[in-house]
């Protein structure tokens, strides 16, 4: 089955929130305004496989959201990852952070690229987003950079 992975769009807030509240994600700052920084990955009926999403604050983002369905490949991730990377080089971001408690994915994306960086070495404005700040509250919460 080919996958198709795009930008979200206004249409799609729906069931982009659904899909997110099922994988039990908050959707807080998903908006009208914020969805162009969401990529979904999708079937052939338009039935939403996955999502990245990407938090812009001065020059650098955020990946968050990073949820697929069971079954998906890891290529799927990286896929996501990799058009991810495109649109923030096309929107002008510099470097792409993320947050995550698995340490199983560290190798994942130090493959890809991404280097780990202690909590002080965050841009200011990230540490001010409210994502940034739910995350110092989990236990072993990782940060990874990658420049673009």
């Amino acid at each position: 089955m080919q996958a198709l992975i795009r930008c979200g769009n206004v249409e799609d807030l729906g069931k982009l929130r659904e899909f997110l509240e099922r994988a039990g994600l908050g959707t807080e700052g998903l908006t009208e305004e914020t969805i162009e920084y969401f990529l979904l990955l999708e079937d052939e009926d338009g039935t939403i496989k996955g999502t990245l999403g990407m938090e812009t604050l001065l020059g650098s983002g955020m990946l968050r959201s990073l949820v697929v369905s069971p079954g998906q490949a890891e290529k799927d991730i990286y896929l996501l990852i990799n058009q991810m990377m495109k649109l923030a080089k096309d929107k002008g971001l510099d470097s792409l952070f993320l947050a995550t408690n698995k340490g199983g994915a560290l190798a994942f994306f130090e493959l890809l690229g991404f280097q780990k960086v202690i909590r002080e070495e965050l841009p200011v404005p990230l540490l001010e987003s409210e994502h940034i700040r739910q995350v110092l509250n989990v236990d072993n919460s990782l940060f990874l950079k990658f420049t673009l």
